[in-house]
């Protein structure tokens, strides 16, 4: 009777329960009975109505089973699952869905780590699966937090402890694909899934054995290594994410990024970090390279006061993503990456002063320790400053070197960030050399259509201030970015080292002819480099390396810049410096006296070839000739190379030794060169800052220039030193020029002579001569060169 009620009961019931339990074999270790399963299938695509109640029965089922530990069953309920959700696509399945992700559930949070994997390998089917319309309810909350803790496996097997992490890595990967590709649903970006599943990954990746294998673009490892290693796997699944990343949700991803490598302390060393960031930029969308760089800056504020490894770490990863987002776009970060760096240069600046004034306190080998961990830092700083800039376009570069020129602390400047009045000396030099060094390569490379475009006078003023020629470093620094913006036909490397060159022809020189703009500026700022340039020879501390960026400097000038008017102010500046050297008002070692001496030997030497004057260039040999015999510690290769055979004295008298502006003015002469101006010796411009500053070098030059010009008598000499004292007590020289005209009425020659380099034009024209016949030229007024002291 029993037996008759109970095959009545199962005839009663229904009918997609008869159906789900046959399924089910006797023994489990059957498997699944498929011409049942198969039953199954077709009932259920036949009457999709009841798909949501097949699934409430397999799920009540399996919970049961996994209650009872019966995971053989289980796994046939899943395969079940499995199979109906590959093989029904219509509306009806969302319902279907909520009881497989309900059973999904089920087995990720039992501890069992086989139902842990197979939760997993069936979502990652469901999550391939495109569904024809969203599901506006559905969130997969449970499954990130549930994935990213499997991520983090302590399992004490190793086996099944990386067998779970891959399995969580993988379910991570299928609810990003499952979350993205619905675009009404961005769920998955919100902060606290990011902040869950990208260190899940980052915490995988760390286990990568060989990390300069994969820090470039997406490689395409083989299945079996990803399902092999969590950290590859993880590294792809991170991929994925960021190239899924939109405007919007970019911040969301990156910033989980710097809690983990602060949580975990990998700024120093920062191997992991540049990698990860590496894979970042390579893996977004381009257009979006400057969201991560901006992240970077304000993680770096934000990180200010840490110790300077770690700064210097996150500035080196600044510096590789920069140096993959100058590829490409960087949209308008551009300034906010220097100016951060900028502040942060001084921030290091200020430390390492604090650890200097402290060393009273502690031992000189922990501040010693500390400073070199600043100069990392700023090392750090200057090269991404550097890289940034010189990767930049012309039209930006040039906008950034004024931006940089702005910010270095030099006498007279008007508006700075970077206040030196706290730094004292050491800190203000410091800042000095480190800004000029990372200028240095922001120019490098840098070619100006015009040199007008390459040295605007916002820019060139700053650059060529006195408050840059105190130290010997910088005085380098500043012809090296000049070198870099004036040469503009790569002709530096040939010129490389002072040397008398015996045929420059051979040097295979690049140029083109002068253009306008270029002779119009050497007409307003040519005496600004020329009294760079004399005075640069004047300073005690030079070595052979300044004495050969001097002549290179010349040399330049002469191939990119020099007309016939500039070739005339070359050679009297040339004789200036020989002036320098042989009366040596300055006191000057004798070392940089016949430096000065060989440097003006190389330049001329030069310069007669380039002109090609052979009266000019016969006479240069000579002297050299002459040099050679009887003084050869005036020529470059004796006087650089050995030091013990400097003379006691120069003889002033030894003519045969030394170019001579008569001989000079006689051979330019005959070829139609204007030598008029050759009899004018030359007078450094005189600025603000000569006069607000304490150096001596130029009262003295023009004292001595003034003794030997001709046509003085001793009242002008006695008005010019009234008009120097007057200058140097901050006096206005236009009402030294209306008193002085009161009270002797031929001081306008004597006055322009201070201030000028040349003799006061007349509008009335000049008089040259000309295969024996005078010819005169007006010089219209607007076109007259007036000294800027002049101007009221």
């Amino acid at each position: 009777l029993s037996a008759g009620v109970c095959c009545c009961c199962a005839a009663l019931r229904p009918r997609y329960k008869r159906l789900v339990d046959n399924i089910f074999p006797e023994d489990p270790k059957d498997g699944l009975v498929k011409a049942d399963m198969e039953k199954l299938t077709f009932y259920a695509v036949s009457a999709p109505e009841k798909l949501d109640r097949i699934g409430a029965y397999l799920a009540e089922r399996l919970t049961r089973d996994v209650a009872r530990h019966r995971y053989g069953y289980v796994l046939i309920a899943m395969e079940a699952l499995d199979q109906l959700l590959m093989a029904c696509h219509s509306q009806s399945i969302k319902p279907f869905v909520e009881s497989f992700l309900h059973m999904v559930a089920k087995l990720l949070e039992s501890g069992e780590p086989k139902l842990q994997v197979l939760g997993t390998n069936s979502f990652v089917k469901f999550a391939n699966i495109e569904e024809d319309t969203p599901s506006y309810h559905r969130r997969y909350d449970f499954f990130v937090s549930r994935f990213s803790a499997m991520c983090h496996s302590r399992d004490p097997d190793p086996e099944i402890q990386n067998e779970i992490r891959i399995a969580g890595i993988r379910g991570i990967q299928g609810v990003v694909r499952k979350a993205v590709n619905d675009e009404l649903r961005a769920t998955i970006w919100e902060p606290q899934h990011m902040d869950k599943i990208v260190p899940s990954l980052l915490f995988n990746m760390q286990k990568i054995e060989d990390i300069d294998s994969r820090i470039g673009p997406p490689s395409s490892p083989t299945v079996g290594v990803k399902e092999e290693n969590p950290s590859v796997l993880a590294e792809n699944c991170f991929r994925e994410l960021l190239g899924r990343a939109t405007y919007g949700n970019m911040n969301n991803a990156v910033r989980p990024v710097f809690a983990h490598l602060d949580h975990h302390k990998l700024w120093d060393p920062n191997e992991f970090a540049v990698s990860c960031f590496k894979i970042i930029m390579y893996s977004i969308q381009a257009q979006y390279s400057h969201h991560v760089i901006q992240e970077i800056l304000g993680h770096l504020d934000v990180r200010k006061r840490d110790s300077p490894r770690v700064r210097a770490g996150i500035i080196q990863v600044l510096l590789e993503a920069v140096a993959i987002a100058a590829k490409g776009s960087i949209g308008p970060t551009v300034l906010e990456v220097f100016n951060t760096l900028l502040k942060h240069l001084r921030i290091s600046v200020d430390f390492e002063l604090g650890d200097r004034r402290s060393s009273c306190e502690s031992t000189t080998l922990s501040i010693s320790s500390k400073e070199s961990d600043e100069r990392i830092v700023q090392n750090a700083i200057i090269q991404t400053i550097g890289f940034f800039g010189s990767n930049l376009p012309d039209y930006q570069r040039s906008e950034i070197m004024m931006f940089i020129m702005s910010k270095v602390p030099v006498l007279g400047a008007t508006s700075q960030s970077l206040d030196p009045s706290n730094l004292g000396d050491f800190g203000t030099r410091r800042i000095q050399i480190m800004l000029l060094r990372s200028l240095l390569m922001v120019t490098s490379g840098y070619k100006a259509t015009t040199i007008s475009n390459a040295l605007p006078a916002p820019f060139l003023d700053p650059l060529l201030s006195p408050s840059l020629m105190e130290d010997l470093e910088l005085r380098q620094l500043v012809l090296e970015i000049l070198h870099n913006l004036i040469d503009r036909h790569d002709n530096r490397a040939k010129l490389r080292g002072i040397r008398i060159i015996p045929d420059v022809s051979d040097l295979k020189i690049k140029r083109d002819k002068i253009s306008r703009q270029d002779v119009s500026f050497m007409k307003k700022h040519g005496q600004q480099l020329y009294r760079h340039i004399y005075l640069g020879c004047k300073e005690e501390d030079n070595v052979q390396k300044n004495f050969e960026l001097l002549f290179t400097s010349l040399a330049l000038t002469t191939i990119e810049l020099a007309n016939e008017e500039v070739v005339i102010d070359l050679i009297r500046l040339a004789i200036a410096l020989q002036d320098i050297a042989i009366i040596n008002e300055d006191n000057l070692p004798m070392f940089n006296r016949c430096g000065v001496m060989a440097l003006v030997a190389a330049y001329l030497n030069f310069l007669s070839q380039m002109i090609a004057v052979p009266a000019f260039c016969q006479h240069v040999s000579k002297v050299i000739e002459t040099r050679s015999v009887e003084a050869a510690y005036f020529l470059p290769e004796t006087i650089f190379k050995d030091k013990s055979n400097l003379p006691k004295s120069l003889e002033k008298d030894e003519t045969d030794l030394f170019f001579l502006t008569n001989k000079i003015a006689e051979s330019l002469g005959g070829s139609g060169y204007n030598v008029e101006r050759l009899s004018v010796p030359y007078v450094p411009q005189v600025t603000d800052e000569d006069r607000l500053s304490r150096r001596k070098s130029i009262v003295d030059t023009v004292s001595l220039q003034v003794d030997i010009l001709s046509g003085c008598g001793v009242e002008d000499k006695i008005l010019l030193v009234y008009i120097w004292g007057a200058v140097q007590s901050c006096l206005s020289p236009v009402s030294v020029y209306i008193y002085i005209k009161e009270i002797h009425g031929s001081v306008n020659s004597v006055y322009w002579l201070c201030f000028s380099h040349s003799p006061p034009p007349s509008p009335s024209g000049t008089m040259t001569m000309t295969a024996g016949h005078p010819h005169y030229h007006s010089v219209p007024v607007y076109e007259m060169k007036f000294p800027d002291l002049c101007v009221y």
